[in-house]
Protein backbone atom coordinates (compact mmCIF):
# COMPACT_ATOMS: atom_id res chain seq x y z
CA UNK A 1 0.00 0.00 0.00
CA UNK A 2 1.63 3.60 -0.82
CA UNK A 3 1.76 5.84 1.95
CA UNK A 4 1.53 10.09 2.00
CA UNK A 5 3.51 11.30 4.90
CA UNK A 6 1.32 14.15 6.62
CA UNK A 7 3.18 17.52 7.71
CA UNK A 8 4.07 16.12 10.94
CA UNK A 9 5.80 12.81 9.66
CA UNK A 10 2.74 10.31 10.09
CA UNK A 11 2.77 8.01 7.11
CA UNK A 12 -0.94 6.84 6.58
CA UNK A 13 -1.85 4.89 3.61
CA UNK A 14 -3.11 6.45 0.46
CA UNK A 15 -6.55 4.32 0.25
CA UNK A 16 -8.94 4.38 2.72
CA UNK A 17 -12.56 3.55 3.87
CA UNK A 18 -15.69 6.28 3.32
CA UNK A 19 -18.47 5.63 5.29
CA UNK A 20 -20.74 8.22 3.81
CA UNK A 21 -24.44 7.25 3.80
CA UNK A 22 -23.47 4.81 6.58
CA UNK A 23 -25.47 4.51 9.34
CA UNK A 24 -28.77 5.81 8.27
CA UNK A 25 -31.34 3.14 8.93
CA UNK A 26 -31.48 0.56 11.08
CA UNK A 27 -32.53 -2.44 8.52
CA UNK A 28 -28.60 -1.85 6.76
CA UNK A 29 -26.61 -1.57 10.06
CA UNK A 30 -25.53 -5.07 10.28
CA UNK A 31 -24.75 -5.41 6.48
CA UNK A 32 -22.68 -2.00 7.26
CA UNK A 33 -20.42 -3.01 10.31
CA UNK A 34 -20.04 -6.45 8.13
CA UNK A 35 -18.89 -4.54 5.39
CA UNK A 36 -16.13 -1.96 7.67
CA UNK A 37 -14.99 -5.30 9.51
CA UNK A 38 -14.15 -6.77 5.90
CA UNK A 39 -12.59 -3.53 4.83
CA UNK A 40 -10.35 -3.87 8.29
CA UNK A 41 -9.50 -7.52 7.18
CA UNK A 42 -8.91 -7.15 3.93
CA UNK A 43 -6.33 -4.86 4.97
CA UNK A 44 -7.62 -1.34 5.11
CA UNK A 45 -6.19 1.24 7.52
CA UNK A 46 -7.65 4.18 7.04
CA UNK A 47 -11.03 4.72 8.06
CA UNK A 48 -13.15 8.39 7.52
CA UNK A 49 -16.70 9.17 8.43
CA UNK A 50 -17.91 12.04 10.39
CA UNK A 51 -20.73 13.41 13.00
CA UNK A 52 -23.21 14.40 9.82
CA UNK A 53 -23.15 10.52 8.36
CA UNK A 54 -26.44 9.26 10.08
CA UNK A 55 -25.98 12.17 12.70
CA UNK A 56 -23.35 9.52 14.54
CA UNK A 57 -24.83 6.10 13.19
CA UNK A 58 -21.90 6.06 10.45
CA UNK A 59 -19.67 6.64 13.32
CA UNK A 60 -21.54 3.58 15.89
CA UNK A 61 -21.16 1.42 12.77
CA UNK A 62 -17.42 2.32 12.97
CA UNK A 63 -17.10 1.95 16.47
CA UNK A 64 -18.51 -1.50 16.48
CA UNK A 65 -16.70 -3.10 13.42
CA UNK A 66 -13.41 -1.77 15.14
CA UNK A 67 -13.93 -2.69 18.58
CA UNK A 68 -14.88 -6.15 17.35
CA UNK A 69 -12.05 -6.49 15.01
CA UNK A 70 -9.53 -5.01 18.39
CA UNK A 71 -11.45 -7.79 20.31
CA UNK A 72 -10.58 -11.13 17.51
CA UNK A 73 -7.20 -9.45 16.84
CA UNK A 74 -7.88 -8.78 13.57
CA UNK A 75 -6.19 -5.35 13.97
CA UNK A 76 -5.16 -3.33 16.79
CA UNK A 77 -5.72 0.21 17.84
CA UNK A 78 -2.55 1.82 16.96
CA UNK A 79 -2.72 0.04 13.67
CA UNK A 80 -5.78 1.87 12.02
CA UNK A 81 -6.29 5.88 11.36
CA UNK A 82 -9.81 7.00 12.12
CA UNK A 83 -10.52 10.07 10.56
CA UNK A 84 -14.03 11.97 11.81
CA UNK A 85 -15.50 15.27 11.57
CA UNK A 86 -17.39 17.90 13.48
CA UNK A 87 -20.14 19.83 12.03
CA UNK A 88 -19.61 23.69 11.50
CA UNK A 89 -22.15 24.68 13.38
CA UNK A 90 -20.62 23.04 16.79
CA UNK A 91 -17.44 24.27 15.82
CA UNK A 92 -16.72 26.49 18.60
CA UNK A 93 -13.92 26.49 20.76
CA UNK A 94 -16.45 24.70 23.33
CA UNK A 95 -18.55 23.17 20.84
CA UNK A 96 -15.68 21.37 19.52
CA UNK A 97 -14.91 19.48 22.47
CA UNK A 98 -18.58 18.32 23.54
CA UNK A 99 -18.94 17.45 19.88
CA UNK A 100 -15.31 15.04 19.46
CA UNK A 101 -16.61 13.66 23.07
CA UNK A 102 -19.48 12.06 21.13
CA UNK A 103 -17.77 11.03 18.38
CA UNK A 104 -15.69 9.62 20.61
CA UNK A 105 -18.05 7.45 22.21
CA UNK A 106 -19.91 6.35 19.43
CA UNK A 107 -16.73 5.05 18.13
CA UNK A 108 -15.62 3.43 20.96
CA UNK A 109 -12.22 5.10 20.91
CA UNK A 110 -10.27 7.21 23.48
CA UNK A 111 -8.83 9.12 20.78
CA UNK A 112 -9.62 10.04 16.89
CA UNK A 113 -6.28 10.21 14.20
CA UNK A 114 -7.81 12.85 12.49
CA UNK A 115 -10.30 15.35 13.30
CA UNK A 116 -11.96 17.70 10.18
CA UNK A 117 -13.97 20.87 10.27
CA UNK A 118 -16.70 19.15 7.77
CA UNK A 119 -16.76 22.92 5.98
CA UNK A 120 -16.66 26.42 5.98
CA UNK A 121 -18.92 27.86 9.02
CA UNK A 122 -20.25 30.53 11.31
CA UNK A 123 -17.59 30.52 14.14
CA UNK A 124 -14.58 32.15 13.27
CA UNK A 125 -11.71 30.14 12.34
CA UNK A 126 -9.30 30.93 14.84
CA UNK A 127 -11.97 29.93 17.27
CA UNK A 128 -12.33 26.58 15.89
CA UNK A 129 -8.29 26.13 15.36
CA UNK A 130 -8.37 26.84 19.12
CA UNK A 131 -10.98 24.25 20.00
CA UNK A 132 -8.82 21.35 17.97
CA UNK A 133 -5.16 22.57 19.87
CA UNK A 134 -7.12 21.93 23.15
CA UNK A 135 -7.76 18.93 22.06
CA UNK A 136 -4.85 18.03 20.57
CA UNK A 137 -3.47 18.94 24.19
CA UNK A 138 -5.59 16.56 26.36
CA UNK A 139 -4.78 13.99 23.72
CA UNK A 140 -8.38 12.72 22.39
CA UNK A 141 -6.95 14.08 19.00
CA UNK A 142 -3.29 13.57 17.37
CA UNK A 143 -4.33 16.56 15.00
CA UNK A 144 -7.18 18.31 13.22
CA UNK A 145 -7.64 19.33 9.32
CA UNK A 146 -10.44 21.01 7.52
CA UNK A 147 -13.07 20.03 4.46
CA UNK A 148 -14.69 21.39 1.79
CA UNK A 149 -12.62 24.29 1.83
CA UNK A 150 -11.53 26.18 -1.21
CA UNK A 151 -7.69 27.73 -1.72
CA UNK A 152 -9.52 31.26 -0.15
CA UNK A 153 -10.49 29.47 2.26
CA UNK A 154 -7.19 27.76 3.46
CA UNK A 155 -5.65 31.25 3.21
CA UNK A 156 -7.62 32.18 5.84
CA UNK A 157 -7.04 28.78 8.18
CA UNK A 158 -3.03 29.66 7.65
CA UNK A 159 -3.06 33.17 8.82
CA UNK A 160 -4.92 32.23 11.86
CA UNK A 161 -3.13 31.69 14.88
CA UNK A 162 -2.00 27.94 14.82
CA UNK A 163 -3.26 27.52 11.60
CA UNK A 164 0.20 26.00 9.78
CA UNK A 165 -0.88 23.09 12.15
CA UNK A 166 -3.59 21.95 9.59
CA UNK A 167 -2.70 18.49 9.26
CA UNK A 168 -5.39 17.89 5.47
CA UNK A 169 -7.82 19.33 3.39
CA UNK A 170 -10.48 16.57 2.17
CA UNK A 171 -12.62 17.97 -1.02
CA UNK A 172 -14.45 16.46 -3.64
CA UNK A 173 -11.98 15.19 -6.42
CA UNK A 174 -12.15 12.61 -9.44
CA UNK A 175 -11.32 12.71 -13.17
CA UNK A 176 -14.65 14.53 -14.14
CA UNK A 177 -14.42 16.90 -11.42
CA UNK A 178 -11.09 18.42 -11.48
CA UNK A 179 -11.75 22.16 -10.53
CA UNK A 180 -9.02 21.72 -7.35
CA UNK A 181 -6.34 21.70 -10.04
CA UNK A 182 -6.45 25.19 -10.81
CA UNK A 183 -5.87 26.71 -7.38
CA UNK A 184 -6.53 24.70 -4.41
CA UNK A 185 -4.03 21.90 -5.39
CA UNK A 186 -0.96 24.01 -6.23
CA UNK A 187 -1.68 26.14 -3.00
CA UNK A 188 -1.36 22.93 -0.94
CA UNK A 189 1.44 21.77 -2.67
CA UNK A 190 3.31 24.87 -2.40
CA UNK A 191 2.20 24.70 1.60
CA UNK A 192 3.15 20.82 1.89
CA UNK A 193 -0.95 19.64 2.66
CA UNK A 194 -1.62 16.56 1.67
CA UNK A 195 -5.14 16.02 0.36
CA UNK A 196 -8.00 13.74 0.86
CA UNK A 197 -10.04 12.51 -2.19
CA UNK A 198 -13.70 11.59 -1.20
CA UNK A 199 -16.08 10.45 -4.17
CA UNK A 200 -12.99 9.82 -6.39
CA UNK A 201 -15.06 8.09 -8.69
CA UNK A 202 -17.20 10.80 -8.88
CA UNK A 203 -20.09 8.75 -7.06
CA UNK A 204 -19.67 5.43 -8.94
CA UNK A 205 -20.07 7.39 -12.39
CA UNK A 206 -16.79 6.58 -13.55
CA UNK A 207 -17.43 2.67 -13.03
CA UNK A 208 -19.07 2.86 -16.52
CA UNK A 209 -17.24 5.27 -18.50
CA UNK A 210 -15.91 4.06 -21.61
CA UNK A 211 -12.24 5.63 -21.40
CA UNK A 212 -11.80 3.92 -18.07
CA UNK A 213 -13.00 1.04 -19.25
CA UNK A 214 -10.86 0.55 -22.15
CA UNK A 215 -7.61 1.60 -19.94
CA UNK A 216 -8.92 -0.77 -16.98
CA UNK A 217 -9.29 -3.46 -19.89
CA UNK A 218 -4.96 -3.12 -20.41
CA UNK A 219 -4.84 -3.63 -16.95
CA UNK A 220 -7.11 -6.54 -16.59
CA UNK A 221 -8.98 -4.31 -14.11
CA UNK A 222 -12.44 -2.64 -13.99
CA UNK A 223 -12.89 1.13 -14.89
CA UNK A 224 -13.45 2.02 -11.04
CA UNK A 225 -10.33 0.57 -10.55
CA UNK A 226 -8.92 2.62 -13.04
CA UNK A 227 -10.35 5.80 -12.04
CA UNK A 228 -9.34 5.45 -8.52
CA UNK A 229 -6.27 4.41 -9.69
CA UNK A 230 -6.02 7.90 -11.64
CA UNK A 231 -6.64 9.85 -8.19
CA UNK A 232 -3.81 8.22 -6.27
CA UNK A 233 -1.67 8.73 -9.21
CA UNK A 234 0.36 11.54 -7.04
CA UNK A 235 1.94 10.87 -3.79
CA UNK A 236 0.08 13.36 -1.93
CA UNK A 237 -3.57 12.60 -2.58
CA UNK A 238 -5.67 10.22 -0.40
CA UNK A 239 -7.99 8.58 -1.68
CA UNK A 240 -11.12 7.80 0.75
CA UNK A 241 -14.13 5.58 -2.11
CA UNK A 242 -17.49 4.39 -0.13
CA UNK A 243 -17.78 0.57 -0.70
CA UNK A 244 -20.45 -1.59 1.31
CA UNK A 245 -20.53 -4.91 -0.87
CA UNK A 246 -17.67 -7.66 -0.64
CA UNK A 247 -16.48 -7.12 -4.57
CA UNK A 248 -16.02 -3.27 -4.35
CA UNK A 249 -14.09 -3.36 -1.30
CA UNK A 250 -11.94 -6.73 -2.80
CA UNK A 251 -11.69 -4.14 -6.07
CA UNK A 252 -10.77 -1.03 -4.27
CA UNK A 253 -7.46 -2.51 -2.28
CA UNK A 254 -6.47 -3.81 -5.68
CA UNK A 255 -6.07 -1.00 -7.17
CA UNK A 256 -4.00 0.50 -4.47
CA UNK A 257 -0.75 -1.48 -6.63
CA UNK A 258 -2.56 -0.29 -10.22
CA UNK A 259 0.32 2.64 -11.76
CA UNK A 260 -1.20 4.24 -15.15
CA UNK A 261 1.08 4.31 -18.10
CA UNK A 262 2.09 7.73 -19.83
CA UNK A 263 -0.67 6.42 -22.36
CA UNK A 264 -3.74 6.10 -20.09
CA UNK A 265 -2.80 9.27 -18.28
CA UNK A 266 -2.62 11.24 -21.76
CA UNK A 267 -6.54 9.65 -22.55
CA UNK A 268 -7.59 10.84 -19.17
CA UNK A 269 -6.44 14.67 -20.23
CA UNK A 270 -7.91 14.41 -23.25
CA UNK A 271 -11.46 12.69 -21.90
CA UNK A 272 -11.43 15.07 -18.95
CA UNK A 273 -9.40 18.40 -19.73
CA UNK A 274 -7.76 19.69 -16.52
CA UNK A 275 -9.89 23.39 -15.94
CA UNK A 276 -8.71 26.20 -17.59
CA UNK A 277 -9.75 28.80 -14.39
CA UNK A 278 -11.39 29.09 -11.07
CA UNK A 279 -14.62 26.74 -10.55
CA UNK A 280 -16.71 26.60 -7.79
CA UNK A 281 -15.51 23.67 -4.99
CA UNK A 282 -17.42 20.60 -5.85
CA UNK A 283 -19.65 19.36 -2.52
CA UNK A 284 -21.91 16.68 -1.85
Amino acid sequence: MPLVTLPDGARVPALGLGTWRMGEQARTRRHEVDAVRLALELGCRLIDTAEMYGEGGAEEVVGEALAGAIADGVVTRDEVFVVTKVYPHNASRKGVAEACARSLSRLRLDHVDLYLLHWPGSHPIAETIGGFAGLVASGRIRRWGVSNFDAKGMARVWRAPGGENCAVNQVYYSASQRGIEHDLLPWQREHALPTMAYCPIDQGALAADQVFTEIGARHGVSAAQAALAWVMRDPDVIAIPKAVSAPHLRDNFAAAGLRLTARDLTEVEIAFPPPDGPEPLAMV
